[in-house]
């Protein structure tokens, strides 16, 4: 008996070993920064140090976000100068490099934790805001693991099963079951997972607390310049409402909000968008701050992905009199224009035949040449910034470099109330790292209590491990043994153990390689075991 004892304790202990070698080392990251309960991460995706003088300039005064800058940050990838917003999100999220286009995995495929789900794990409250459709890149990297930011069918299933408490944007089309393969109705999972579903202003403002699911928008909201405030809130708004809910938690919260469109403007060229979404963006910093300043236990930070576009103020046609431009060569062009290139699509016929009052009345250029009409009435749909923004910039002497990401370092903004704060040169890792530190997490404890490979931690309990893949686009991992059977729908936090339903603190994450499931999946498990055993032994 005892020999039998000492084997299972060399097994467990042989697995445990396995265990822990095959969840990444977090990398070290030495400096202590005091504790505080919240922590406030706004991303301007795609945001350039060019886009906020601009911004600054068009306003006439300072941005909320200046008092707060303190360094940059490096921006590159795993494998190459320029990102994308799913790996620079990952580095941001979890603290780790990846591959363009991977949303919080390693290169390997392994899932790593992002600070919102260690957040989630340390009892706080959590939340996501922005103006894209939630299951895009930024938002998807905090709450979401994939090996393709386009697999909008995991990365949204996951983000309903996660358990947050504050869930702000667009949407709501790609939650419905014809638009899913799995057939499933995200709105009504939602719903039943404890949700206040809104949809609008109004219902937004009227929710005080609890949990809440509030999308705006099919897809993304309109741009803030084209917005009607009627059907859809502002970031600023969003984020007030957002900040109220969750800092009901004594133990405090994450919250992570993203000026989505700052980065579509940019890769339209488009320089009154761009800078209307900065400004709205700035709205929403102004009210993270004036919180964190009142609250005294809150740090904010304030960083870009990437940059984006190559814009600059100044272009080929400023070489020889740049010194001599007054400030409104620039931006009085911007001031005509009262709408987006995205807004101004929405004026014009069908058959375009109005293309030259259109732009006129609402993007404040007279002076169209036969060529750019012939361009704008050739726009295809949804493509009408990147045509008029150009010609916009043109008259207000914009510069613009691509239509692309661009492998700058961007600007980084602290506050922290505690007066230590992340400063100088520093990589887009560092700050999930800065953000566990003050948060007082451990990221690399998170992964190994959310990550376990599910086939090598059941079957060494001796429980047999299949799939129930009647739908093939939504399988079931089940484990069995000895008439204890658990099973656990993927990319959910639900697991049904014989037949009675419990949601768990983390998910079972799948997506075509090997499976997932947290630690406490494991532990349920074999404690039903031991104690079915137990009852046969009595």
């Amino acid at each position: 008996m005892l020999k039998r004892y000492a084997t299972r304790v060399l097994a467990s202990f042989l697995v445990l070993l396995l265990l822990c070698a095959s969840f990444p080392l977090l990398p070290a990251y030495s400096k202590d920064y005091p504790v505080v309960k919240n922590v406030i991460f706004l991303i301007p995706d795609g945001m350039s140090l060019a886009g906020t003088t601009l911004a600054r300039w068009y306003r006439g005064s300072s941005l909320a976000m200046d008092e707060m800058a303190c360094g940059l940050v490096r921006t590159h990838s795993a494998v190459g100068p320029i990102t994308d917003s799913a790996a620079a999100g990952t580095a941001l999220a979890a603290g780790f490099k990846t591959n363009p286009g991977y949303v919080t995995v390693l290169p390997d495929g392994t899932p790593v934790a992002s600070v919102l789900e260690a957040a989630k794990l340390a009892g706080k409250s959590t939340g996501l805001v922005v103006t894209c459709e939630i299951p895009h890149a930024t938002p998807a990297v905090f709450s979401a693991h994939a090996l393709s930011r386009k697999d909008y069918d995991t990365i949204l299933k996951q983000q309903v099963y996660q358990g947050m408490d504050v869930v702000l944007g667009g949407g709501h089309a790609f939650m419905k079951p014809g638009a899913r393969k799995d057939g499933e109705d995200l709105v009504e999972a939602v719903k039943a997972l404890g949700y206040e579903y809104v949809t609008d202003p109004e219902e937004l403002h009227k929710v005080e607390a609890g949990k809440v699911w509030g999308m705006f928008a099919p897809k993304a909201l309109k741009p803030d310049f084209d917005r009607d405030p009627v059907r859809e809130p502002s970031l600023a708004e969003m984020t007030a409402k957002a900040i109220e809910i969750l800092s009901k938690n004594p133990k405090g919260f994450f919250l992570m909000v993203e000026g989505s469109q700052i980065d579509w403007a940019a890769h339209a060229n488009d320089p009154v968008y761009l800078v209307s979404e900065i400004l709205a963006f700035d709205e929403a910093v102004k009210v993270a701050l004036d919180f964190a300043k009142k609250n005294k236990d809150t740090v904010v930070i304030v960083a870009a992905d990437h940059g984006n576009g190559g814009v600059s103020i100044g272009d080929r046609a400023t070489s020889g009199n740049y010194s001599k431009l007054p400030l409104s060569s620039f931006i009085e062009p911007l001031k005509r224009a009262k709408l987006t290139g995205v807004g101004l699509e929405e004026k014009l016929a069908p058959d375009r035949s109005n293309v030259i009052e259109a732009v006129s009345r609402y993007y404040g250029i007279a002076d169209l040449s036969e060529e750019e009409i012939k361009a704008i009435k050739e726009a295809k749909p949804g493509k009408l910034s990147y045509v008029v923004g150009p010609m916009l910039s043109k008259r207000a002497h914009i510069g613009w470099t691509t239509n692309g990401h661009t492998g700058e370092d961007v600007v980084l903004y602290v506050y922290s109330p505690k007066g230590e704060k992340l400063t100088g040169v520093v990589d887009n890792t560092d700050i999930a790292k800065y953000i566990g530190k003050v948060l007082g997490l451990d990221l690399r404890k998170a992964t190994q209590e959310l990550f376990v490979p599910a086939r090598m931690a059941f079957e060494a309990l001796g429980a047999q491990v299949y799939w129930d893949d009647r739908n093939p686009a939504s399988p079931v991992l089940v484990v069995s043994k000895e008439g204890v059977e658990l099973s656990l729908p993927v990319n959910t936090n639900v697991a049904k153990l014989n037949g009675k339903t419990i949601h768990l603190n983390g998910l079972t994450v799948y997506y075509g390689t090997k499976t997932y499931v947290p630690q406490a999946a494991v532990d349920l498990f074999k404690a039903a075991w031991e104690k079915a055993r137990a009852s046969k032994a009595a």
